[in-house]
């Protein structure tokens, strides 16, 4: 996103988030400001920010615990990005700051807001919450599950596996009932009902990954394929230096996507007759399985995104109906 030319008047800001307090940097004052990190801290900062309004404030994400202090920020109608730490750490880093404790991080996160100008973050609907939240949680309780599967195939002791199974049994009821949860919601929504119609339109989209995409990938449709791609990551990215050329290999994104998505492409794979005729093709150029099938989760991307841009179903793609022809 670009900005227009700073005035006088105008500021960037970074608030450090930790479990007990936070830290408000302000570019106009260098001073920093640290509350608890409560309701009555997140409304301090926010009067703090809201009586000269800021050209840009950046927080990281912490894990969930930065969710309050940036939905006050989006209710106060302050301009706020949610940045990766990673990002900022390596940006720290680049400009000669090695230090690290929370007043540092608050000012690194004001270089950040001014040179990095990173897209800023919107508002969500009670039912986004809701459907984040749901998500989130059946990712870790399905996790869990994983864990004590594989814990089972090591247990020889009668008593540890007649508890381990019966873990398995009431995890596994409390996925169903998440599911159900996670159906009514989406069906009860307009705008989730009719963008999970066109996504399990796709042969190889359930709806697991549809409810995922709709949670985590709100940006699905509204952006390029190229930056969908980086955002799950599943973008190739070069390593070539002088006359050196390296393999090419993706990095970063987001992880519960692009799990979600590796699945679906195997279904793919097998029953979209699209995107297997695209893995039989790279296969007959010797690509090697792993580049083939985060090929085709690219491509698969590819489609959804275009898609729910224009609002087409799987039927109505012109790469489809070709086929069909």
């Amino acid at each position: 996103m670009t900005h227009s030319p700073l005035s006088d008047s105008s500021y960037f800001a970074g608030i450090d988030v930790a479990k007990a307090k936070l830290d408000l940097a302000r570019s106009d004052t260098g001073e920093i400001l640290t509350v608890n990190n409560d309701s009555e801290g997140i409304r301090r900062i926010v009067d703090s920010l809201r009586a000269a309004a800021p050209n840009m404030i950046v927080i990281e994400s912490t894990g969930g615990l930065e969710r309050p202090m940036l939905d006050a920020l989006l209710e106060a109608d302050l301009p706020v990005a949610l940045v990766n730490p990673r990002n900022v750490r390596h940006f720290a880093i680049g400009i000669g700051i090695l230090a690290k404790s929370d007043p540092i991080d608050a000012r690194v996160l004001v270089e950040f807001a001014k040179l990095a100008t990173p897209r800023l973050a919107e508002k969500r609907s009670a039912n986004q919450v809701e459907l984040d939240a749901l998500i989130t949680c059946r990712r870790q309780i399905t996790q869990l599950r994983a864990i004590q599967f594989n814990r089972r195939g090591t247990t020889t002791s009668k008593a540890a596996l007649k508890t381990i199974d019966a873990v398995l049994k009431a995890l596994g009821k409390e996925i169903e009932k998440l599911d159900k949860k996670i159906r009514a919601l989406v069906e009860s929504d307009d705008d989730f009902d009719s963008t999970d119609k066109l996504l399990r339109s796709v042969p190889g989209v359930g709806a697991v990954v549809s409810a995922t995409l709709l949670a985590e990938l709100k940006e699905l449709g509204s952006t390029d394929r190229r930056r969908v791609s980086a955002l799950v990551g599943v973008a190739p990215y070069n390593h070539d230096s002088g006359t050196m050329k390296g393999q090419r290999s993706i990095f970063g994104g987001r992880a519960s996507v692009r799990s979600v998505l590796y699945m679906a492409t195997v279904t793919a794979i097998r029953c979209n007759p699209v995107i297997r005729a695209f893995a039989e093709r790279l296969e007959k150029l010797g690509k090697a399985k792993k580049v083939q099938i985060v090929a085709c989760m690219r491509k698969l991307l590819g489609f959804l995104n275009v898609m729910i841009r224009d609002q087409l179903s799987w039927n109505q793609l012109n790469v489809v109906k070709t086929l069909e022809n």
